[in-house]
């Protein structure tokens, strides 16, 4: 059953912009440590890809917090939720902390999707309440 349902658009010179007034900090801020460290590799190889890896990752946290229905508010950190990726490619949600406490008790699962174009990086997120564990 459809626990929740969320979606964000963002616009990726806003977050361009962003990272000029505020370097790392702002990264630091929005990313879990694996996320920080692509993002890293990311931006030194081509900082553009960079920008838009940050924006994607703002993106599907943003999406993530309106389908389990809180913001950002305690559990849900920027932090506490990461974007990984399957070996396939397919994008993940991964929790961490008290987040993943609050998600795992009420027995949900999360279906990510991203996607990024010149100037917007857009995400889409469905929370499933399931009755029964794997």
């Amino acid at each position: 059953m459809i626990y929740g349902i969320g979606t964000d658009i963002c616009d990726v010179r806003r977050i361009r912009d962003s990272l000029e007034r505020h370097g790392d900090r702002f990264a630091l801020k929005i990313l879990s440590e694996a996320e920080f460290a692509t993002w890293q590799a990311r931006t030194r190889r081509w900082p553009e890809r960079g920008v838009r890896y940050l924006a994607t990752r703002f993106s599907a946290k943003e999406a993530f917090s309106k389908a389990i229905g809180m913001g950002m508010r305690m559990p849900m950190t920027w932090r506490l939720c990461e974007v990984g990726k399957l070996a396939s490619g397919q994008p993940t949600v991964v929790l961490h902390g008290v987040l993943k406490e609050w998600f795992d008790a009420r027995n949900l699962v999360a279906h990510v999707s991203v996607t990024d174009e010149t100037d917007y990086a857009a995400s889409f997120v469905v929370v499933e309440h399931q009755t029964s564990r794997p």
